[in-house]
């Protein structure tokens, strides 16, 4: 499979060509930037990765697929783009600025018959695999609430708008895995965090989904937060699990390593990071699954090929841009917004 990347920033860099240069079997073609700063840092990274001017250089040059990393604002254009030159195509994720946008994107991809999917990484991380796991072992019991959190302290995000604010961008995942692990929403209420009024983009955010089997859902982040809460915190008849920080892929990649790299060390938590199983007086560690973001990849390459689904479907997306809508919607009347008809998917991409 031939693969190109357009963008070169934060998310083309660490976070798709790490993964798309480890992939077997596949030939990462070039990336799309124009940017002098970034065709250096690729030509440092990737010496025979070629650079390219435009999004018809890189399709000209053969590709089976196309990663689209651009910032948000433009990055349903090129989308677009991609799907009219027939080319199979993987949006990072937000996957757009609203539900109009992101309704538009995949009924073009459906009626050009073009391959659509959308970067949900985090359904690959460690902690959200043991998550997956308790849950269908029935070691917690009956579900009754959710609590996933990303918060940490970092001025410098403070209002970036390139994901369209903390909510839009960093929400999108957690919705996502809500949505994988409990179903469709019927309720939605949110609040929003701005360090000072007026301020175009969140920094935090919190809400509160209502799912149409029961199970609540409590959603939080935020980059000004000293103390952070549990990763997740999954509540239920027969216990309660708990897991503190964040899956360590995300600092693997920063630190420009690669599943090429380490190997069987990609992914693996080193069990003082291990997650607690909690009942009364009983507690006991947890060992985390391992983490494999490569997985998106592998299932694309499958997808592709004929051999199963795409690893997200363009409509969990558009299921997850509702409800993030929803949410902007309850913070900004600050009222519960009730969906006229239960909104998300269920679990298929385990």
């Amino acid at each position: 499979m031939r693969i190109g990347l357009v963008g070169y920033g934060k998310g083309g860099r660490f976070f798709h060509a790490p993964l798309i240069s480890s992939l077997s079997g596949a030939t990462f073609v070039g990336v799309v930037t124009r940017s002098p700063e970034r065709r250096q840092q690729l030509a440092s990274d990737y010496p025979h990765v070629q650079a390219f001017d435009s999004l018809e250089q890189l399709v000209a040059a053969g590709v089976d697929a196309v990663v689209v990393s651009t910032p948000l604002e433009a990055r349903a254009a090129v989308v677009m783009q991609a799907i009219e030159h027939g080319v199979a195509v993987v949006s990072d994720k937000p996957f757009a600025l609203d539900a109009g946008q992101a309704e538009a994107m995949v009924l073009a991809a459906e009626r050009r018959n073009v391959p659509l999917s959308v970067y949900q990484n985090r359904r690959w991380d460690s902690d959200f695999l043991t998550v997956r796991k308790l849950l269908s072992s029935g070691a917690l019991g009956q579900v009754v609430r959710f609590e996933s959190s990303v918060e940490r302290y970092s001025p410098t995000s403070v209002g970036k708008g390139s994901g369209g604010g903390f909510l839009r961008d960093l929400g999108s995942h957690l919705v996502d895995q809500a949505l994988q692990l409990f179903g469709p929403v019927i309720r939605v209420y949110a609040e929003l965090d701005y360090r000072q009024p007026g301020q175009a983009f969140d920094n935090g955010f919190f809400m509160s989904l209502a799912h149409a089997n029961g199970v609540i859902s409590h959603l939080s982040g935020n980059c000004l937060q000293n103390a952070a809460r549990p990763r997740f915190r999954v509540s239920g008849s027969e216990g309660c699990y708990t897991v503190e920080g964040l899956d360590g892929q995300e600092a693997l990649a920063l630190a420009g390593l690669s599943p090429a790299s380490e190997g069987e060390r990609w992914g693996a938590e080193e069990h003082r990071r291990w997650g607690w199983f909690e009942h009364g007086a009983e507690r006991e560690r947890v060992a985390s699954e391992r983490g494999c973001w490569l997985m998106f990849y592998q299932r694309l390459q499958a997808a592709l090929r004929g051999d199963g689904p795409l690893p997200v479907a363009a409509r969990d997306a558009l299921a997850t841009t509702r409800i993030l809508d929803a949410a902007r919607q309850s913070a900004e009347q600050g009222e519960v917004v009730c969906l006229s008809e239960p909104v998300g998917h269920g679990t298929k991409n385990e």
